[in-house]
């Protein structure tokens, strides 16, 4: 008999592969161009999702019984076209949690402190320069922080930043009842007027795309901190980098970028008030293990053809299994 075939676009933490490999074939992509992925993708069942998918991808998987995300987003697979043949998408939700919130927390700092243009500049020009730029470093204690889209991360770096700093943390969403007791709902206008520090967490969608473009930006505080942990679309980059080039906000944390890889050219790369991070932020150790064996365990699930346990189309499921395979 057959053995089933998942494909993976990108490596796995051993933990995730191994407890897939015991029930299935694994074949992982020697690349993720789009033709390589439309190759192999007609012997798999289920497909593992670490980069972006073609369009077409689904017309050329007539085996496939399943789509798993390798973390959260799900911005970079078709969905709408996986839902038209039937075919349930997953993925696995709060497993970056932790690492995501930690890495904007420490952005938080690094920014108000300084800490990362102190250490090039300690190396390049010697103490007494480096020392220079404490002047006008501030404290988190006290500050107002703003939250667009306090979900998994977004209440993480809540709790941390209330309990933890002391800080006034304000949130902004579609349901602003919904809201956690240590955080004071807001229109997004007004939140960007009052924070100190933006943290964007949302997910990106049509209608969150340039969520903060030239007009949002200009009515942050003048010398607010914007931390991006989440996509880099939700943002106008041409608009960021004038803001940040005409020193109207006191600088950035960019984990994200609207094209990726960010190409040497950019002009956000010549900015000294930014901080430029590779899609890092929910990669550690513990993070990649957990995604690993969530995504696996959906995999187990869609092989047995059960029901995953966070199906992003659950449109296409029925009591029998996925609609349509």
């Amino acid at each position: 008999m057959r053995r089933p075939q998942v494909l993976l676009t990108g490596a796995m933490h051993p933990d995730g592969e191994r407890a897939i490999a015991a029930v299935a074939e694994v074949v992982q992509a020697p690349d993720a161009r789009p033709d390589t992925l439309r190759r192999l993708v007609a012997g798999a069942d289920v497909l593992v999702v670490r980069s972006p998918l073609p369009a077409d991808l689904f017309d050329h998987a007539p085996r496939l019984r399943g789509v798993v995300r390798h973390g959260v987003g799900v911005d970079m697979i078709p969905v709408a076209a996986a839902s038209a043949r039937g075919i349930p998408v997953a993925n696995v939700p709060g497993s970056n949690r932790e690492a995501v919130a930690e890495h904007a927390l420490a952005c938080f700092g690094l920014l108000a402190r300084r800490l990362h243009r102190m250490d090039g500049t300690l190396r390049a020009a010697g103490w007494a320069a480096s020392r220079a730029l404490a002047d006008g470093s501030t404290e988190l204690a006290g500050k107002t922080l703003g939250i667009v889209g306090v979900g998994a991360i977004g209440s993480r770096i809540a709790a941390i930043a209330h309990h933890g700093y002391g800080m006034r943390v304000l949130g902004h969403q579609r349901r602003l009842e919904t809201l956690p007791a240590h955080v004071e709902g807001l229109p997004l206008d007004a939140l960007l007027r009052a924070s100190d520090y933006v943290v964007l967490c949302c997910p990106l969608t049509e209608t969150t795309r340039h969520l903060l473009d030239a007009r949002s930006l200009a009515r942050m505080k003048p010398g607010a901190f914007l931390v991006n942990v989440s996509r880099g679309a939700l943002v106008d980059e041409a608009a960021l980098v004038e803001a940040l080039a005409g020193r109207r906000l006191g600088g950035a944390a960019l984990d994200v970028f609207d094209e990726q890889p960010l190409r040497p050219d950019h002009p956000l790369l010549a900015l000294d008030n930014v901080l430029l991070t590779p899609h890092a932020a929910g990669l550690t150790e513990e993070s990649m293990a957990r995604m690993s064996r969530g995504a696996a365990e959906e995999v187990l699930r869609l092989l047995s053809g059960e029901r995953p346990l966070n199906v992003v189309n659950p449109e296409v499921w029925s009591a029998g299994g996925a609609s349509g395979h």
